[in-house]
């Protein structure tokens, strides 16, 4: 079957059975909500370093 065509065999809006499990939605939902978190903390913590290194520099003799 082409590329182009599969899957226009089915109705508009057909209701398609649930391809994973609600518990295996719900940990791949806290294993994202933890990445954000891990990346958020991260960004903090660069933005903290960029702050203090331009203090640093602003404050040495020119």
């Amino acid at each position: 079957m082409s590329i182009l065509t599969h899957g226009f065999d089915r109705p508009f809006g057909a209701k398609r059975p649930a391809r994973i499990s609600e518990a295996r939605k719900a940990q791949l939902k806290r294993v994202a909500l933890q990445a954000l978190g891990l990346l958020s903390m991260g960004s903090v913590l660069t933005a903290l370093i960029a702050l203090r290194t331009a203090i640093h520099v602003w404050h040495l003799p020119a």
